[in-house]
């Protein structure tokens, strides 16, 4: 009977904890996505990070004089972000697979503007917090693998080169630009015109 009611006891001190570490753990989450939030619309700022946080992983991976396979990894995981930061959100190859080839029914269909497969700021997040996890990885020995570098690193730019090739012809085969530069911005001479050529109503 005692044995039972410490038991109880116990479970029940239990209970706040678990409710106060789960109320910390919404609070700090709660925190980290409002520091997201407002890191959002300065892309100079987070990309100056970026390039921070990849400069301080070169100088550790430098220094230490091993972690290759770890850099290796990184370099194939921010290469298919690439990927996906400069692919489509619908891969028009596909969709005329699917589709089939048709022709505009409006002048619009034509200015359809580019949506990526992965947006600017999940392209930015991924990168970062990949540095970020392998410089942490960088401090344990078991991740250190021997490897001769050169090979992996030939291997690297093989892949870049036949994988970015590939991309930059389906780009211009299906004709879009990832890139946009400045804002887009639209003449009221064609419209002023446009609609000067319309017959007068009566």
């Amino acid at each position: 009977m005692d044995a039972g009611a410490a038991g109880a006891g116990t479970a029940v001190d239990d209970l706040p904890m678990t409710a106060a570490i789960s109320r910390w753990k919404f609070a700090v989450s709660r925190q980290y996505q409002h520091l997201l939030d407002k890191a959002t619309p300065h892309v100079l700022h987070r990309w100056i990070a970026c390039l921070v946080v990849v400069f301080i992983y070169v100088v550790r991976v430098y220094f230490v004089q091993g972690f290759y396979i770890v850099s290796y990894g990184l370099g194939i995981y921010i290469l298919n972000l690439l990927i996906g930061f400069l692919s489509p959100q619908i891969d028009p190859e596909i969709q005329e697979i699917s589709d089939g080839p048709s022709l505009p029914t409006r002048g619009s269909d034509e200015f359809r503007p580019f949506v990526r497969r992965l947006p600017e700021f999940k392209f930015w997040y991924s990168i970062t917090k990949a540095f970020c996890i392998a410089f942490v990885m960088t401090f344990f020995n078991v991740f250190d693998v021997p490897v001769f570098w050169p090979i992996l690193l030939f291997y690297w730019v093989v892949l870049f080169s036949v994988t970015m090739r590939r991309q930059i012809s389906h780009m211009i085969k299906y004709r879009y630009v990832p890139f946009t530069f400045g804002k887009q911005r639209y003449d009221g001479k064609r419209t002023t015109e446009e609609s000067s050529s319309l017959p007068p109503r009566d």
